[in-house]
């Protein structure tokens, strides 16, 4: 594995490969949940969401007294996370039609990653894994909420990112897209953050008051990833469209706390704002700030000023898109310039990615080359994102790593360089990064990478990238729309046609052209046995998958479960 900077390409040596029982960090507990007592503690430490009434004893310890000077003030952390963003789709990852001057720049003075990868391909379990530290797997939430999350979430016994910092007195902020949980208790303001702005649902509109020269584009097929519940509402259709903007609002309403609020602002630039403002109100003390935009996640709207951008393109869905990502280009630009405004440039960690890989039903829309496959596959495309970190002073450069990291690393990170100790009760699936940034460790971040959606599953071992799905019938209809809606209580299963194993070797085929499944036979069964391991030390699925889809690939009809 490699990692290149603009002065010269050093090779650093691949580490012993490590079972799924052996993170060195992090101590293991299989009961993969936590007692009242650990989740008290927090809250008596500064966690939201739990009774106070805690032991001392088992609060995570704050930053000792005799650590070093530079411990005495932490550096903030900024987690910026994009939306179905394609893994080529901004001009730093490739892109040949959408320019990112922000993202590129964040890239330059920072080490942008090649092969990242987020823990599922679809958004809300993605968000789970990233904001615990931990596989979704393990705490049962396995598949996209479909609009059980009006009702529930992720389990209040994990304990999220937010909670984390707070132990470590940090100032706390969310803005944007949650899609974990939406009733009392489930909200980012129950669950570690000081301040919440932005909506629980997966998905609400950008406008609410169209202007003649706003743009939008509705991709044939694509409409239920628009909205917030499984199920369409009748009374949409009858509306004159302001109103249907207005209703499908009202349905993924924006929230201040536990209020709902009138938002009329194009809502990425809303989520900059919020942004902006969360940093200036607490500058003078260390803060961690999740900006989780849901852009350009569908439907695809933009204002004329983010549209007038791309002439060139000709492709009204492609142009739209491509506004959006512009405009999330514009938010990462603010929130950079904010900081160096504020003096706080060379004492705050920047961390940019997508929840998962750009969705097939935009039909072209978006991009994830030189990858295969979208949002919904473990193919490379739908797991593998872009993935910068910036700090000046502390993380190189204008650096280009190649060694695999995940967004599982997020929690572990922040929490060393916040001074907060990870609970000693569970199961941390992430490291801190910042060894192997700086050079202090030169292997590689995390040799092994594991994924599960129902039945199918994929595995990454170093060079090797073995997948294993549902064969579907060969009379199923095969398109990249997005798929009905299953019943409730549906199981995924194996089905009669038995499933399909495929065995990639990414370093010379990064599109996964090639299955090298059949000439590799102790290989499969070496990775195979990796993956049983790993499968015993999770749970059942909180919910069934409400979305089967099937794809094409390697010269068979595959099922998914999202």
């Amino acid at each position: 594995m490699r990692y290149r900077n603009r002065a010269a390409a050093v090779t650093t040596p691949r580490a012993p490969s490590r079972t799924p029982g052996r993170k060195t960090i992090r101590r293991w507990s299989l009961a993969g949940s936590v007692g009242a007592a650990a989740l008290a503690a927090f809250s008596a430490a500064g966690g939201n969401g739990v009774s106070p009434a805690a032991a001392a004893a088992t609060a995570p310890s704050a930053p000792s007294a005799r650590a070093p000077a530079a411990r005495a003030a932490p550096p903030n952390i900024i987690v910026i996370l994009a939306d179905d963003l394609g893994y080529g789709d901004t001009s730093v990852y490739g892109s040949p039609v959408i320019r990112t001057p922000n993202i590129d720049r964040l890239a330059a003075e920072g080490t942008r990653f090649t092969d990242a990868y987020v823990t599922h391909p679809v958004c809300s379990p993605s968000r789970a894994g990233l904001l615990t530290g931990r596989y979704q797997e393990r705490f049962g939430y396995e598949f996209n909420p479909v609009g059980r999350d009006n009702k529930g979430g992720v389990s209040l016994r994990e304990i999220m990112i937010g909670q984390i910092m707070k132990t470590a007195r940090y100032a706390t902020g969310m803005v944007g897209k949650w899609h974990l949980g939406t009733p009392a208790g489930y909200s980012p303001a129950d669950r570690g953050f000081d301040e919440f702005f932005g909506m629980t649902a997966g998905a609400s509109t950008y406008i609410i008051d169209p202007k003649p020269d706003d743009h939008f584009f509705n991709v044939p097929g694509a409409e239920a990833a628009e909205r917030a519940t499984a199920e369409p509402d009748p009374r949409l259709a009858a509306l004159p469209f302001d109103q249907q903007l207005k209703f499908f609002r009202s349905k993924a309403p924006i929230y201040r706390g536990h209020t709902i609020v009138e938002e009329r602002s194009y809502l990425t630039d809303a989520f900059t704002r919020e942004g902006v403002s969360f940093i200036e109100r607490h500058k003078k003390q260390p803060f961690f700030l999740y900006l989780a935009y849901n852009a350009p996640h569908v439907p695809l709207q933009a204002p004329d000023k983010y549209y007038a951008r791309f002439p060139e393109i000709q492709d009204p869905a492609k142009r739209t898109y491509a506004a959006m990502v512009s405009a999330l280009d514009d938010g990462v630009g603010a929130i950079m310039q904010k900081l160096k405004d504020s003096g706080l440039d060379r004492n705050t960690l920047v961390i940019f990615l997508s929840d998962n890989g750009c969705a097939g039903y935009l039909k072209g829309a978006c991009s994830n080359a030189p990858l295969s496959g979208f949002k919904g596959t473990h193919l490379e495309g739908g797991i593998r994102v872009p993935f910068i970190m910036r700090w000046p002073g502390r993380i190189p450069a204008g650096r280009v790593d190649d060694r695999q990291i995940s967004s599982l690393d997020i929690v572990p990170t922040a929490a060393a360089l916040g001074g907060a100790k990870l609970p000693r009760d569970r199961v941390y699936d992430g490291v801190d990064l910042m060894p192997f940034i700086t050079g202090k460790n030169p292997g590689v971040p995390n040799p092994v990478l594991f994924w599960r959606a129902g039945v199918n599953f994929a595995v990454r071992n170093g060079p090797w990238k073995m997948m294993v799905a549902n064969k579907a019938p060969a009379s199923v209809s095969v398109d990249l729309s997005v798929p009905p809606i299953m019943p409730e209580g549906v199981q995924a299963r194996i089905g009669p046609e038995g499933q399909h194993v495929m065995l990639y070797s990414l370093p010379t085929d990064i599109a996964e052209k090639r299955n090298l499944a059949t000439a590799n036979p102790r290989v499969v069964a070496k990775l195979k046995g990796e993956l049983a391991k790993w499968n015993k030390t999770l749970v059942l699925p909180q919910w069934t998958s409400r979305r089967w889809a099937y794809i094409r690939w390697d010269d068979e009809n595959l099922q998914l479960f999202n």
